[in-house]
């Protein structure tokens, strides 16, 4: 069952994400303050997504339903315990990239091709995961990563205890 640490860990993982908690106990997270995702009390995920996309939810999902503001369709919301973590990820980074300013969406988007080895200087054996979260997040040297904690590090999608141990060792 996905939980709400999960839904944060994802959405905290995208740059320029903020967390809020609304009025009713609804904990809602926003990328240059327009809101992608959120959690209510209720257990029902709200995500902002094009239509195709929320399209592609209500398929998979069948205790889905559509979210609209009027008429105009925004996304859709889904139980939380009806959407699993791996899902749950996809379609918090879709509803992220369709919020985000185009720029920063773009740099986060680039990170998927990023190839382990070939990003700046941060070393091969971070592994592919690693290179893509780092670059996602417009980290692209080891003098970058030295301004960052470990928690910091560990709360980027992609980038695991190994990954950290690893870039540590590069800085010493």
């Amino acid at each position: 069952m996905t939980t709400l640490a999960q839904l944060r860990k994802a959405a905290l993982s995208y740059p320029g994400t903020a967390e809020q908690v609304i009025g009713s106990g609804i904990v809602a997270f926003t990328v240059h303050e327009k809101r992608f995702a959120s959690l209510g009390k209720d257990h029902l995920v709200e995500l902002r997504l094009p239509v195709p996309d929320a399209d592609e939810v209500l398929a998979a999902h069948p205790t889905a339903q559509r979210l609209a503001r009027g008429a105009t369709p925004v996304g859709v919301c889904v139980p939380i315990g009806d959407i699993n973590g791996q899902q749950l990820n996809h379609w918090v980074r879709r509803a992220w990239l369709s919020q985000a300013p185009k720029r920063l969406a773009a740099r986060v988007a680039a990170g998927d091709t990023a190839t382990p080895g070939e990003v700046g200087d941060l070393p091969k054996a971070i592994g592919a995961p690693a290179t893509r979260a780092l670059t996602g997040a417009g980290i692209t040297t080891l003098a970058q990563v030295a301004a960052l904690t470990d928690t910091e590090l560990l709360a980027m999608h992609g980038v695991g205890p190994r990954a950290v141990r690893i870039l540590r060792e590069a800085l010493a």
